[in-house]
């Protein structure tokens, strides 16, 4: 299911919740959106399922047109919001027979599934359930249909850690079937270690999309200086970045490889030597630190 922008934008007045995003979702991909909140993720979200239309620009999702073909649109996708509204009267079993029988093709044995995953009692009204108790059965909704797009708008919130964990794992499971899934998340960690690709926005713009496979290639080595560190040989020059220190200490990068650099590191007058990966948190902090 691929999804496309091209200078998506909404407006309201002379503000600008999103502005001329363009990307694009390949299908069978797994995509993030991190942001601070009013970066214009949920307003991308928005604009994607048709609730809003857009002030320029354009979305599709299998080449329809999210505002003009809405309909179409949701036959294609899951949708979870932010937000949910779930009747409060109702058990959550009947919750999910609700909804499985708004879909052609039933979802309910699926809906059922996932609520004992996630360790839901079906039998307590809404109204009862905690903030968490009802967000797992808004997964469990979401979650069951055979949909070729699956949205998720932050879909742990509210969750413990054994139970992001749960959902990190159905996230993957969804896509080893075939299905695209795109979610907003403020949780780096579980981002990283689900997404294929994340797109970084703030203040309304697509700052930046990193591919997971490129950043888990690159390090960064912190180490104290015994001596004068010699110069970065000519055959390293694009892999490796050198950043002093004032107490003797020295950081070294490199986007690539590690190992081309470890021939090097070894002739260099180093101790205390900490070998780590560049994480999401030093991309999230460079487009997102003042």
């Amino acid at each position: 299911m691929l999804v496309e922008t091209y200078l998506l934008t909404k407006r309201y007045g002379l503000f600008a919740a999103l502005a001329d995003c363009s990307l694009n979702v390949n299908p069978g991909e797994v995509f993030g959106l991190l942001g601070p909140n009013g970066a214009g993720k949920t307003t991308l979200l928005r604009l994607l399922m048709g609730y809003l239309r857009p002030t320029g620009g354009r979305a599709a999702i299998d080449r329809l047109d999210c505002w003009r073909d809405a309909r179409r649109v949701h036959e294609r996708v899951s949708y979870l919001p932010g937000e949910t509204r779930l009747f409060r009267n109702l058990r959550g079993r009947e919750v999910l027979d609700f909804f499985a029988a708004l879909r052609r093709n039933g979802t309910l044995e699926r809906s059922l599934r996932l609520a004992q995953r996630l360790s839901l009692d079906l039998s307590q009204r809404v109204a009862l359930m905690s903030t968490g108790m009802r967000q797992k059965l808004a997964l469990s909704i979401a979650l069951a249909p055979e949909a070729s797009l699956v949205i998720l708008d932050e879909p742990t919130s509210n969750l413990d850690p054994t139970m992001r964990s749960e959902v990190g794992q159905l996230v993957l499971e969804a896509k080893e079937s075939g299905r695209t899934v795109l979610f907003s998340s403020h949780v780096l960690s579980e981002v990283e270690t689900t997404c294929d690709r994340v797109a970084f926005l703030r203040a309304g713009q697509l700052v930046h999309v990193q591919a997971m496979h490129e950043l888990r290639r690159q390090h960064r080595i912190r180490a104290q200086l015994t001596g004068p560190i010699s110069p970065v040989p000519p055959a390293l020059a694009d892999q490796v970045q050198v950043y002093p220190g004032r107490n003797g200490d020295v950081t070294i990068e490199t986007p690539s490889e590690l190992s081309p650099v470890l021939g090097w590191l070894a002739t260099l007058p180093l101790e205390e030597v900490r070998v780590e990966p560049i994480g999401l948190q030093t991309v999230y902090d460079r487009f997102h630190t003042a």
